[in-house]
Order: C-alpha cells, then structure tokens, then sequence
C-alpha cells in the first residue's frame, strides 16, 4: 500500500511545506492497516466461544478502528492549513492504538487475532508518535 499512498503524496500538486512525506506516507498506511485489523479482531472475538469476556476488547478494537480511518483520512488531506487537528488526531489515534494494543496483549496468547491485532496497534502508535515528532 506505501507505494499508492506515497505516489499520491507526490503527485499533489502544490509545495506540502516541510512534511516529512515518509513519515506521513507510513502513518497514513499504519492508520488504515490498523483500523483494518481492529475491525477484524472485533468480528473474530464475537467469533468466541467466551464473546462475554471479550466485551471491553470488542469496544477498544471498533473505537480504534474508527478513530485509525478517520485519522488516514485528515492525513491524507493536504489542501489548505489544519495543524491544529492534524495533532489533534495524531494524539488520539495514538492513545486508542495504545489502549487497544494493551487490551489485546491480555488476550494474545489465548487468542491469536488479538496477538496480530496488538503488533498492527502499536505498529500505528509510533508512526503516530514519529510524525508528530516531526511536526516539532
């Protein structure tokens, strides 16, 4: 997916200023990949046996879900100036990937979904993390 999403960055047609275009390709990628999994992850542990002690996990994966593709999305967009809720997004993507990972690693070794749902989370988290970094 990188290389799409890094040859629409390219293709944009006016200066993006100083974005690190890496940094914001593999966050954009990390974003939608992550609300892929956690969508999964949610639909597999309703899958379970034990779905009832699976309910706080289904909760963190769909809201991550929603909050990964919706922060894809805000940066995917380079029309115009929205620092503001660039950072806004980047800080919330950020803590529901790290509360879903965190709930998914209680659960990694019973449940194999859960294991790659965490990898794809923190994975997420700290392309969050880098790029805001470099937003200084």
């Amino acid at each position: 997916m990188t290389a799409h999403v890094t040859t629409m960055l390219q293709t944009y047609p006016k200066d993006m200023g100083s974005v690190d275009q890496q940094k914001l390709a593999e966050c954009i990628e990390a974003c939608f990949e992550c609300a892929q999994t956690c969508t999964a992850c949610a639909d597999a542990c309703l899958a379970e046996d034990m779905v009832a002690d699976l309910v706080t996990c289904i909760r963190k994966n769909l809201d991550c879900a929603d909050i990964c593709a919706a922060t894809g999305n805000v940066l995917s967009r380079q029309t115009g100036n929205n620092v503001e809720t660039t950072r806004a997004a980047l800080e919330a993507c950020r803590t529901a990937c790290r509360t879903c990972a965190e709930e998914c690693e209680q659960h990694a070794q019973m449940h194999e979904h859960c294991r790659v749902c965490a990898e794809a989370c923190r994975r997420c988290e700290t392309a969050c993390a880098d790029l805001l970094a470099s937003l200084g």
